[in-house]
């Protein structure tokens, strides 16, 4: 029997991969972003905050935490049936930082999680990524009971680049984050052509 073209089966689609970090400061909800929107368990390393890294873990604005990531976040998500990320939560404490190489490696672009009550947080994981020329932009975690403040201020304190990009988000929320993802990956896109032209003017 011989079939039409519409009645053949679609071959698979080999989908693209692309490798996000999500960076930030301690307790800004990176392990919680991974989470919302992994499509498989996501793997974690956590470990529980004991009295040996209190003078070292800043717990100001988040003391309900009791956890925190030594090594990385691990999560997947298919954001079309061409294109599945992986997302690697980096660790926030200065201590486990000499990852962060590591992790960068072969990355498309990065998150970086702020929260506004502790901005000078997400510093470090700014300056890390303008330094390598890395693609990024600037989640603003909105954490119930934070202050909310206009995007432009926000901007302003970061003493961001016009370019680079400014989203609020809800890391808890699968909808949200997803959002920030599809951003993060059209700016990265954007970023490449511009790096293109700029190399060949």
């Amino acid at each position: 029997m011989i079939f039409g073209r519409s009645e053949r089966a679609k071959a698979p689609v080999e989908p693209v991969t692309l490798k996000i970090l999500v960076a930030g400061g301690f307790g800004v909800g990176k392990t919680t972003l991974v989470g919302a929107v992994s499509e498989i368990r996501p793997l974690r390393t956590e470990e529980l905050l004991t009295e040996a890294g209190r003078p070292v873990d800043d717990t100001s604005g988040v003391e309900g935490k009791h956890t925190t990531t030594v090594a990385m976040d691990f999560g997947r998500i298919t954001l079309r049936e061409d294109l599945v990320l992986y997302l690697f939560g980096t660790p926030g404490q200065e201590r486990f930082w000499f990852m962060w190489d590591e992790l960068s490696e072969g990355a498309l672009g990065a998150v970086v999680l702020a929260d506004t009550r502790r901005l000078e947080d997400c510093f470090a994981a700014i300056d890390y990524f303008e330094r390598r020329s890395i693609p990024f932009l600037v989640g603003v975690n909105c954490f119930e009971g934070a202050a909310r403040h206009p995007v432009e201020s926000v901007r302003q304190a970061l003493d961001l680049d016009d370019d680079v990009p400014l989203l609020l988000t809800d890391a808890r929320d699968r909808e949200s984050v997803k959002a920030v993802l599809v951003g993060l990956v059209q700016h990265a896109m954007e970023y490449a052509v511009d790096r293109r032209g700029a190399v060949v003017r």
